[in-house]
């Protein structure tokens, strides 16, 4: 009998922790510290895998003209789909209007509940990305100087060639060890899954949901536009890989980042998936999907813009295309400074609320939905990461000869 798959296994704790929670209500919560212990356990190895993996993977492309040629179409298409991704969210929030359903007197506030957060100018945002001391980074688990550091060393690295193939040696092993790591604690993924929103709608259920649905239903109409429209598009056309092959592949990691919610998280299950399934080569992977799961925040941007209008629509306020515009752009750059992790949007949308000079009261009520909207952001963040990764190894021949998709089997052979 042949075993059953990691990511069948994933699903089916998806629906029981659906289950539990519709029954138990929010006594489910008592195996919130089962989800817990399950977060943990991802962010112990998320940082020293970013590490790794970059600098194992930069230096596996051996040239540095070759680096510089992928470096910059990696960002470009990150850049590229999160700016299309603003500006879809802002034509979903204009039709649909979804502030036009919410009364100023649903929205409750405790006082001081939130504070206004100092929004950092574009300057400020750059140098913040680059270490002081790049071990208090690794310590302090802040991924984008992890990342900036990352490329420096495998930058030098290349550079250096032959002087320093045994420090190059030591971080590709180092980087198999995290692949290792990754591959037992992902057994641990049905169970903490199931925990994760089994808790997620025990404590929420359906109370947080009846005033801003609108809210709800206009972010997750602007996710499936990009997800199965933007998306497809470039799948078909570019990649010229089948549809059905990518959201298959897509589909095993769907439940994961909803329950974790967390973009930096999913990143293991995400290197494996496309890996083994899609059949991109670990060079690429290695530096382009870290990279992505801090930088690449397509939903975070669609929900960003969204929020802005829903916002001002509650208050009265007439946003100019002027204003509208500079959301987008303002939400890109918010978005690379986003951190993948559970809440991390919320932050952010304080930011961007004060930078537009919109009223922060209504975050008493976006908050309390915040994980309910933040499932589906993390799962096209991650699709995002996804979808950049193989237009880049296309263009690149970096795609496996195997054809993608069969080696679905020996993914799931490895990992349970």
């Amino acid at each position: 009998m042949k075993k059953m798959s990691l990511s069948t296994k994933v699903l089916i704790g998806f629906v029981l922790g659906i289950i539990i929670a519709l029954i138990f209500k929010e006594k489910a919560t008592v195996v919130k510290p089962l989800g817990d212990l399950f977060l943990n356990l991802i962010k112990m190895i998320v940082v020293p895998l970013v590490f790794f993996s970059i600098v194992s993977g930069i230096t596996s492309m051996n040239n540095f003209t070759k680096l510089k040629r992928i470096g910059g179409k990696v960002l470009l298409f990150y850049i590229a789909t999160t700016i299309c991704a603003g500006t879809i969210g802002l034509l979903v929030a204009n039709l649909i209007s979804p502030g036009s359903s919410v009364t100023l007197d649903e929205i409750e506030v405790k006082p001081g509940q939130f504070e206004e957060e100092a929004t950092p100018s574009v300057v400020d945002t750059i140098v913040s990305m680059f270490p002081t001391n790049p071990f208090n980074s690794l310590v302090e688990g802040n991924l984008m100087q992890v990342i900036v550091f990352s490329i420096f060393l495998g930058i030098s690295m290349v550079l250096l060639g032959d002087k320093v193939q045994t420090f190059k040696k030591f971080f590709d092993n180092g980087a198999e060890v995290m692949y290792k790591i990754t591959d037992i604690v992902m057994k641990f993924s049905p169970i903490g899954v199931a925990a994760l929103i089994a808790t997620t709608i025990g404590e929420y259920g359906a109370k947080v949901l009846g005033s801003i649905t609108a809210l709800i239903i206009a972010d997750y109409v602007g996710l499936l536009l990009i997800c199965f429209g933007l998306y497809a598009l470039i799948i078909k056309f570019f990649v010229k890989m089948k549809l059905g092959t990518f959201y298959k592949s897509a589909l095993k990691i769907w439940p994961i980042t909803a329950s974790t919610t967390s973009s930096s998280g999913t990143l293991p299950y995400t290197m494996e998936v496309v890996e083994r399934d899609l059949g991109v080569s670990k060079s690429l992977t290695g530096f382009s999907l870290p990279l992505g799961a801090t930088i690449n925040m397509d939903g975070a941007v669609n929900y960003f813009a969204i929020a802005v209008i829903f916002v001002a629509q509650i208050y009265g306020i007439e946003l100019t295309i002027t204003q509208q515009i500079t959301t987008i752009l303002l939400a890109t750059l918010i978005s690379v400074g986003a951190p993948g992790i559970p809440g991390g949007g919320i932050v952010m949308t304080i930011m961007l609320l004060t930078t537009m000079g919109l009223p922060l009261e209504i975050m008493g009520l976006i908050a309390g939905i915040y994980r309910v909207i933040d499932m589906g952001h993390t799962s096209l963040n991650v699709t995002g990461d996804m979808v950049c990764t193989l237009a880049v190894a296309k263009s690149e021949n970096l795609i496996s000869d195997t054809k993608p998709g069969e080696n679905s089997e020996d993914i799931n052979a490895k990992v349970v």
